[in-house]
C-alpha cells in the first residue's frame, strides 16, 4: 500500500470516527446541543483537528443526511427485489422501518432536523437539490412498493401515510421518554398495535389472525384487486 492510499484510508477512518461521535451526541444532546466542541470531545480530538476533516457542524450533519438516504435506498431496493404477496410485503416494509430505527435512530432525528426553518441556509443550492433528488428517489421507491400492496390506492398517498405515521410515532415516543414516561419496549409495542390497525385498514388480518373489523365473512374488499395468497409467490 502506497503512502497516498494509506493516508486516504486513515482520513476516511477518522471521518467515520467523527460521524460516529456526532451520532452519539445527536442522540444524547439533541440538535441544539450538538456542537463541534461536543463532537470533538466525544472522539478525543481538538476542535481544530475536527475542522481539518469537516468545515463546520452543517457539513457533519449533511454527511449524516446523505448516509441516511443511502441506507434507506439500499434497504428499499432489497425489498423491491423480493417477490412477496401483498401482506408479507407490507409487513416487510414496516419491519424495515423498525430496523432503521433500531440500528440508526439518528436518521429519524435527522429527518426532524430537515423540517426546521432556515436549517439549510448555509448549504449551497446544488447540495439542496441533491438532497431533494436523492430523498425524492427514496420516496418513489417506497411509493412503488406500497402500490404493490394496494393497487387501488395511489402509491403517493400510501407512502405519505406510512412514513408520516412511523415518524410521528417515533417523535411521540421520544417526547414521552423526555418527560419520563414509557420505555423503548412499550414504544415498540405501541407501534406494533398501530401497525395492526394499519393492516386491518389494508384488509389484512391482525397479528392474531382476526379478520378486518366490520367486514362480513367472505366479503371482498371494495375497489381492490384480488389479493394473492401466501403461497402464490416465493418469499
Amino acid at each position: 500500500m502506497g503512502v497516498t492510499e494509506r493516508r486516504q484510508r486513515e482520513r476516511a477512518a477518522r471521518r467515520e470516527e467523527i460521524l460516529d461521535a456526532a451520532r452519539d451526541v445527536l442522540l444524547s444532546q439533541g440538535l441544539r446541543g450538538t456542537t463541534t466542541k461536543e463532537i470533538a470531545e466525544r472522539c478525543e480530538l481538538s476542535e481544530a483537528t475536527l475542522f481539518f476533516y469537516f468545515r463546520n457542524k452543517d457539513e457533519i450533519l449533511l454527511s449524516l443526511i446523505f448516509e441516511s438516504i443511502a441506507f434507506w435506498a439500499q434497504g428499499l431496493d432489497a425489498l423491491a427485489a423480493n417477490s412477496m404477496p401483498p401482506e408479507a410485503l407490507l409487513q416487510a416494509i414496516w419491519q424495515f422501518h423498525e430496523e432503521v430505527y433500531r440500528e440508526h435512530p439518528d436518521y429519524f432525528v435527522i429527518s426532524a432536523y430537515l423540517a426546521q426553518p432556515q436549517v439549510l441556509d448555509n448549504v449551497s443550492p446544488e447540495v439542496k437539490d441533491e438532497i431533494a433528488r436523492r430523498s425524492g428517489e427514496n420516496f418513489r421507491r417506497l411509493r412503488e412498493l406500497l402500490a404493490r400492496v394496494d393497487p387501488s390506492t395511489p402509491g403517493v398517498v400510501l407512502a405519505n401515510l406510512l412514513w408520516s405515521l412511523f415518524l410521528g410515532l417515533t417523535i411521540a415516543g421520544a417526547s414521552r421518554a423526555n418527560l419520563g414516561h414509557g420505555t423503548r419496549g412499550e414504544q415498540r409495542e405501541t407501534r406494533a398495535q398501530v401497525f395492526d390497525v394499519v393492516k386491518r385498514a389494508f384488509g389484512f388480518g391482525a397479528r392474531n389472525g382476526s379478520s378486518r373489523v366490520g367486514k362480513p365473512k367472505g366479503a371482498g374488499t371494495r375497489g381492490r384487486a384480488p389479493r394473492q395468497t401466501a403461497g402464490s409467490n416465493k418469499p
